[in-house]
Order: structure tokens, then C-alpha cells, then sequence
């Protein structure tokens, strides 16, 4: 199991970022969310998809994560420069929670990515096999991940997954905040 932090303090390809955090306890989310704007990066990341190229890290691209303590998922909405989405991306979980006042999500490895033309991709099975067959992670997790991926695809593909449009609110949100600052 990897723990990951929203800063991506890590991220070697990030030469200079903006960062904001916000705890929110409000109807519909209960958690973090957090915006990462990448001033400048040492190179694009382009990933295939689907047989299409697509850019999600580059120059004044920005990623928000919504981090729903009460659940066992993340979502990463990625932003071009112009500020139009580009994908979702969903890390299912063990934990989301706050270590030394950083927020982190303990990822188990099973993904779904979401396009803004509505395909979804479905990412990492093997991995998550591959983990339960090394012991990194225990049958309840396995279990657990699979559980929460087939739930979330479900909420996804019936329209009732409400992070999507709570990702708009969130961003705006953040934009403000940081302005305020």
C-alpha cells in the first residue's frame, strides 16, 4: 500500500507550485480538498489512454483533490491551463486522513479515470492482485477495494457520483481562498 500526500511535495517535475488546503464540513462532503497549481514543470506528463495521447501535467495546469474522510476513494480533478477539465481520476483506498496536519490517502491500488466525453477507464486490477499475492495488502483490503471500485463505477455510470460537480465548487472555492490570501 502506497501513502500518498495531496502536496506532492515528491513530485520532482514540479519546478515551482502554488499550494492551498481547506478542511470542509458541509452537506455532501466531509474531508479536504486541495488545489495543486504547477507554475512550471521540468516537462509535460502525457499519458495514453484509450489509444489517445493526453497531457495532464504541464505549465499552469492545476489538480484539486477531494479527500471525503467518510469514504474509501479520492478524486483528482485535473485542470489545463485554461482551466477546463481534463479527467477524473479516482484512487480507491484504505484511509484518507491527516498526518502532522498533512492530508494522505492510503491508495490500494484499483483506479477509474473518468474523460469529460464519459468514457471511463478502469485501471490496476492486476496490481491489486499482485499485492494481495505478495502480502501487501491483507484479504479484507482486497476485498474492500473491490467492494468500493464496483460501488463508485456504479455511482458513475447511473449519474449519481455527486464529486463531479462538487469539484467545480471546490475549485472555485480554492481559487477564492487563495485570492483571499
Amino acid at each position: 500500500m502506497k501513502r500518498r500526500y495531496l502536496h506532492r511535495n515528491d513530485w520532482k517535475r514540479i519546478v515551482s507550485r502554488e499550494y492551498k488546503e481547506l478542511q470542509i464540513d458541509e452537506e455532501g462532503f466531509y474531508g479536504y480538498i486541495s488545489l495543486l497549481k504547477m507554475k512550471e514543470v521540468s516537462q509535460p506528463l502525457v499519458v495514453k489512454y484509450l489509444e489517445k495521447e493526453i497531457c495532464i501535467a504541464d505549465h499552469q495546469y492545476s489538480w484539486l483533490y477531494q479527500l471525503p474522510l467518510n469514504e474509501h476513494f479520492a478524486i483528482t480533478t485535473m485542470f489545463d491551463s485554461h482551466n477546463n477539465i481534463i479527467q477524473w481520476y479516482i484512487d480507491i483506498t484504505y484511509k484518507n486522513g491527516i498526518k502532522n496536519g498533512e492530508a494522505f490517502m492510503d491508495d490500494l491500488f484499483l483506479d477509474i479515470i473518468v474523460l469529460p466525453t464519459g468514457e471511463i477507464i478502469e485501471k490496476d486490477q492486476d496490481e491489486l492482485q499482485v499485492a494481495l499475492e505478495n502480502n501487501i495488502i491483507t484479504r479484507e483490503q482486497y476485498e474492500l477495494a473491490f467492494n468500493t471500485f464496483h460501488q463508485v463505477l456504479n455511482q458513475i455510470q447511473t449519474n449519481t457520483f455527486p464529486y463531479f460537480t462538487l469539484a467545480t465548487k471546490h475549485f472555485q472555492k480554492l481559487n477564492h481562498f487563495a485570492k483571499l490570501q
